[in-house]
């Protein structure tokens, strides 16, 4: 998501808990907002590799482990990426396929979420019981907030309060108002989770839907991405997006996006990222054309997968414990 102008509030997890529904941004006139959910979410960098293999580094690694090996000389990044070639051969017959590769992206990405909770979890667990209630969670994202009726940064926190107890209530499968590991991950990351996929949509829709008649109009639509600066001519990209709500988004062209409309939006589910990204390292990297990688071809090719940034060998930030 290309977002700049960051606005964070002074509330301990508000930014996760909000975490890919809904952010508190101003944009740049010429900067575009994306509110489509990747499964899983590759990296939000623009995927061109005659600018840079940062997305396959992403995409690959994670974005988290993507920036350790930044600071890695380029020998210690084949070593270590001869190491990771090991765990991705599953079959162990010497080969990596677009299959193992495929499984091996799909787990990275996923692993940032749960690390993201496991660095969570005694926070919100008060009690230290292995579970998080409501209220546990309640107080400690809201705590006093909720006791200033008038705050001073103008912001709602009850209604706020109101719309993450509606998510938590939803992730929480049994309805005890308490929280498994599982079901607090999908109340943190509902794009993840298919029982959870209507409340991002209607989320997203209360967001956009300023007129709020349960649909988005293409000026809603373009407003919720681009905020017009004056007399200044649209930038080409928000032409596109007109152009692309019109041929594409409204499928049945009745001027506006319903929920169905909305969620093949936000939720594509026609296209296996993780599976294109295989596809496309495999045919960088296969030297013989046998479609499937040795360990040598994928280190020879350890810029596309890898990469190496380091310039001060003596301050590289070495690990040994990922994955």
């Amino acid at each position: 998501t290309k977002e700049s102008d960051l606005v964070i509030m002074d509330l301990r997890q508000f930014l996760m808990c909000l975490s890919l529904c809904t952010a508190f941004a101003l944009s740049k006139p010429t900067e575009k907002k994306d509110r489509v959910h990747h499964e899983p979410q590759l990296s939000d960098k623009v995927h061109n590799d005659a600018q840079s293999f940062d997305y396959d580094h992403d995409a690959f690694l994670g974005a988290e482990e993507a920036k350790t090996f930044d600071q890695l000389t380029p020998e210690e990044s084949k070593e270590r990426l001869g190491m990771i070639v090991d765990k991705i051969d599953a079959d162990k017959d010497g080969f990596v396929t677009e299959g193992e590769l495929k499984s091996w992206i799909k787990h990275a990405q996923k692993k940032y979420i749960y690390d993201n909770v496991e660095n969570q979890w005694q926070e919100f667990d008060l009690n230290q019981d292995g579970l998080i209630s409501w209220d546990e969670y309640r107080n400690v994202t809201y705590g006093t907030y909720l006791d200033d009726p008038d705050p001073d940064d103008g912001f709602n926190y009850k209604q706020m309060m109101v719309r993450d107890e509606r998510r938590f209530k939803m992730a929480d499968k049994d309805g005890d108002l308490i929280a498994t590991k599982e079901e607090f991950t999908a109340f943190l990351h509902p794009e993840e989770y298919d029982y959870m996929k209507d409340i991002v949509v209607q989320e997203t829709m209360e967001d956009i839907d300023k007129n709020a008649d349960g649909f988005i109009d293409l000026e809603e639509y373009i407003g919720d991405m681009y905020s017009h600066d004056g007399n200044a001519d649209e930038p080409e990209w928000v032409k596109t997006e007109r152009e692309q709500f019109v041929e594409f988004r409204d499928k049945n062209r009745d001027g506006k996006m319903d929920k169905e409309e909305t969620k093949d939006w936000i939720l594509p589910s026609d296209y296996d990222h993780a599976e294109a990204e295989a596809r496309h390292l495999v045919y960088e990297s296969d030297q013989n054309k046998d479609g499937k990688l040795t360990k040598e071809e994928i280190v020879d090719k350890y810029d596309l997968f890898v990469g190496s940034q380091a310039t001060d060998f003596g301050e590289a930030l070495v690990r040994h414990d990922e994955f």
